[in-house]
């Protein structure tokens, strides 16, 4: 059985790449691997808080590896951290790292390219499923999650802070991708297949910063 780590965003993708490899009699999901914001203490480009992050990785059972990242973070900085988890990785007997990219030919071949020298191999379980359908079957499985991040060039910034559901995917603009695989909208997934237990989110306030509309969630003290 192979060992792999999944690369995390704390997102609906993520979280459904996971489902389908956890069904996988050939591979064993080891770790989840996640690159934080170390001045924000947050998921990069998500904005997911690391609170939130660790009851994620809690409720689905398995251990976070986290890559804190300065900000700003440049290309070089990015790949010498990523270059560390991954001799990490290979030293506990892990051979492969999935994402869970959808159809956008340039990152595959990137994270190709960044793994290859590594003898790391790439594992894509999402690649080229069809977005509308792939959304709807995510919502219908009881995937749950709450968008926490608009491109507001691309984006009405009023999505932001929604319930990703039928209703946000049929709200969306013409053109929008129904997964935001061309970076439209981000999410924060709190419940679906393989989670222990559903997290209770907490809205907090939205802040716009440098075109992106960031909605933040908390762990309800209650939870």
């Amino acid at each position: 059985m192979k060992r792999i780590l999944l690369s995390w965003s704390s997102g609906k993708d993520s979280a459904w790449a996971l489902y389908l490899l956890r069904r996988s009699a050939d591979v064993e999901v080891c770790g989840l691997l996640t690159t934080v914001n170390a001045v924000f203490d947050r998921v990069a480009m998500h904005g997911t808080r690391r609170s939130v992050l660790e009851a994620q990785a809690a409720a689905l059972g398995l251990p976070l590896w986290m890559i804190p990242l300065p900000w700003p973070c440049d290309n070089p900085t990015y790949e010498a951290r990523m270059g560390e988890a991954c001799d990490r990785a290979i030293s506990e007997g892990v051979e492969a790292i999935a994402f869970g990219d959808l159809f956008l030919e340039d990152i595959r071949a990137y994270r190709e390219r960044q793994l290859e020298p590594l003898g790391l191999e790439p594992l894509f379980p999402l690649w080229q499923i069809p977005t509308e359908p792939l959304a709807r079957t995510m919502i219908e499985e009881g995937l749950r999650a709450r968008v926490t991040c608009v491109d507001t060039r691309q984006l009405p910034a009023e999505f932001v802070g929604r319930e990703y559901d039928a209703d946000f995917v049929r709200d969306l603009p013409a053109g929008i991708d129904p997964c935001g695989e061309r970076g439209e909208f981000h999410t924060c997934v709190y419940a679906g297949p393989g989670f222990e237990a559903a997290l209770r989110l907490e809205s907090g306030e939205v802040v716009l910063r440098d075109g992106f509309a960031y909605a933040d969630f908390s762990l309800s003290p209650s939870a």
